[in-house]
């Protein structure tokens, strides 16, 4: 009993949420400090390496739903898929610089919660003038896990867009 009890605990932590994570979070760190890639002109190569790893990480059509909110469904297939491209490109215009001055900073994963189908990853990025908490928000696909939201800081990304597209969806509904 004591042997299976161990075998449980050691496969559940080897197939923890965070161990799925922390590769993904790797590669997009290897990407960065790539030497090929730092160089002026491969700016597009490396944000294109980049894209490819958010795009098998990132479930951008939940995290588009979440920020829209009450006014998905409300939209047709058609605008919901072109809606999802458009937030993907925001996103990724709003973030990917941020993300291409990691200088070398240490991450640490700092915990992970999961109830059901949801989990909840937390790092923090330790840097010279103090430490960013960001926090990845998971959903169960299958047997993968992919990130619906990112909070930065306790500011969740989704529902930031999701006041911003609030108000702007209010007004273009009552015009409807």
């Amino acid at each position: 009993l004591v042997l299976l009890a161990l075998w449980g605990a050691a496969h559940v932590s080897a197939d923890s949420v965070t161990d799925r994570l922390r590769p993904e979070i790797e590669r997009v760190v290897q990407t960065l400090e790539e030497p090929t890639l730092k160089a002026p002109g491969r700016a597009a190569e490396r944000r294109q390496a980049l894209r490819d790893i958010t795009n098998e990480i990132f479930d951008w059509a939940e995290m588009a739903r979440r920020a829209l909110s009450r006014h998905w469904d409300a939209r047709s297939e058609a605008e919901r898929a072109e809606f999802t491209g458009l937030f993907r490109d925001l996103i990724e215009r709003a973030y990917v610089g941020k993300i291409e001055k990691y200088g070398g900073e240490k991450i640490v994963f700092a915990g992970e919660s999961v109830e059901g189908e949801l989990a909840t990853v937390r790092t923090r990025v330790l840097m010279r003038q103090g430490e960013v908490t960001i926090d990845y928000r998971l959903g169960a696909q299958g047997d993968r896990w992919l990130i619906y939201d990112v909070m930065v800081d306790g500011v969740s990304i989704a529902a930031n867009y999701r006041a911003q597209f609030d108000g702007l969806l209010e007004v273009d509904d009552q015009h409807r």
